[in-house]
């Protein structure tokens, strides 16, 4: 039998693939972001591009999810690294001819989407392949922290490379991050069992089966729709804060700016990493949630460089809080064979509302910034603003559900007789 150390070794070396993987696509989503904000000063323009990049990985991770299930998980993490590399080629195809057009931008990033969805769900299922439960918040908290890294390396060293060449320099980069992500996934798939394909049970039973196993509790099954109203908020946020700072700032001073609120969720995710959350899990995710909200509303407050970085830092700081207890309240309340199937239904329930944020958040800021004669960048504030507010009301609503409450009452009465 392996032991736990060397597993949490894989892990670690899978988490820094994922962490450099993490790197190079935060400097193409960053030069995009810059690049097609100054050829069309549209905050909706960029919205659609976040969303084309967003949304086909969110309609096939059910049936990634599955495929986790059935197949070899890291293999296809390693085809969907490599393969989801040719949307980004496509895209410097076009900037080397002179300069790539909305379109075919959005071309790029859709067909990198695409092959991004075999990733998330076999990436979930594959900690918990690697890890022990009580295991499972300390590598939350590190899967949190290598997230960050595209809010927080990305952005300063995207804007710093930006005085000195061009978005085509960014693409390179991240192309070779690829490379990277599939050796170190190819290294840890040594040492493991390959999964292979189950025949008892045909695609759509299967899809069945997932669907039942974040249904059959009512607490997860609640959990994970609320999860999908608070991710319209949030997503709202991370939408429009660029064209909020570019409006009234440069590309440059976005990167510091991004890469100084981003650091709240390395100091999270550190603590997290170390520490880890031992109880009150709904109680954290109530009160995370609730002052992201209110880093929201003081964001929108004033075109104040030192007064945005210091909202943005707190509202990344409570991500990883939040994250943390929504991953292990769901993750322990679900049967570890049915963890692919069931992350790739949580993955499409819980995300619908960055779907919803993408699609309108650009529009609403665009159409306040007209109507008023404000400009963009405070029309995204005001956008920024109500969904604050609301992410708290909602935020608060969390606690009192009895339902959600007894997740971890079950999780505390497990552990208590494991113990005996």
């Amino acid at each position: 039998m392996v032991s736990s150390k060397h597993n949490f070794n894989r892990f670690l070396l899978l988490w820094a693939g994922e962490l450099v993987s993490s790197i190079g696509g935060g400097l193409t989503s960053f030069g995009l972001g810059v690049y097609v904000f100054e050829q069309t000063g549209s905050a909706a323009s960029m919205a659609l591009v976040t969303l084309l990049a967003f949304l086909p990985t969110l309609l096939l991770s059910v049936p990634a999810g599955v495929l986790a299930d059935r197949y070899d998980r890291r293999l296809l993490m390693m085809l969907g690294d490599g393969c989801s590399a040719a949307g980004i080629l496509f895209i410097l195809f076009c900037m080397l001819r002179g300069g790539a057009s909305l379109m075919e931008i959005c071309i790029g990033v859709t067909i990198s989407s695409v092959f991004s969805s075999l990733l998330e769900p076999s990436y979930r299922a594959t900690v918990t392949d690697l890890l022990d439960a009580e295991e499972y918040s300390r590598a939350s908290g590190m899967v949190s922290l290598a997230g960050s890294a595209r809010y927080l390396i990305s952005p300063v060293l995207a804007g710093a490379l930006l005085t000195v060449s061009d978005i085509r320099l960014l693409l390179i980069l991240d192309i070779c991050t690829f490379f990277l992500t599939v050796i170190c996934t190819g290294v840890v798939r040594k040492g493991l069992a390959a999964r292979t394909a189950e025949e008892k049970e045909s695609f759509f039973a299967a899809l069945q089966i997932g669907w039942q196993a974040v249904t059959e509790k009512r607490g997860v099954f609640l959990l994970i729709l609320l999860s999908s109203v608070m991710t319209c908020f949030m997503g709202t946020f991370q939408i429009l804060a660029e064209p909020l700072i570019l409006d009234f700032a440069d590309s440059a001073t976005l990167g510091i700016g991004e890469t100084v609120c981003a650091s709240g969720m390395v100091v999270s995710g550190l603590f997290l990493g170390a520490r880890g959350i031992k109880k009150g899990y709904v109680k954290v995710l109530s009160v995370s949630l609730t002052v992201a909200g209110i880093a929201m509303i003081i964001f929108g407050l004033r075109e104040n460089i030192y007064l945005i970085c210091a909202a943005g830092f707190l509202f990344f700081a409570m991500l990883p809080f939040a994250n943390n207890c929504l991953d292990y309240l769901v993750r322990t309340n679900i049967a570890d064979e049915l963890q692919g199937r069931a992350w790739g239904f949580i993955g499409f329930l819980s995300q619908i509302g960055y779907v919803v944020a993408y699609g309108l958040a650009g529009v609403l800021a665009d159409g306040i910034g007209g109507q008023f004669q404000v400009g963009v960048g405070r029309g995204a504030a005001a956008v920024i603003m109500a969904s604050g507010m609301l992410l708290g009301i909602m935020a608060l609503a969390i606690y009192p559900i009895k339902a959600v409450r007894e997740l971890e009452n079950v999780m505390t009465k497990a552990g208590e007789r494991s113990a005996l």
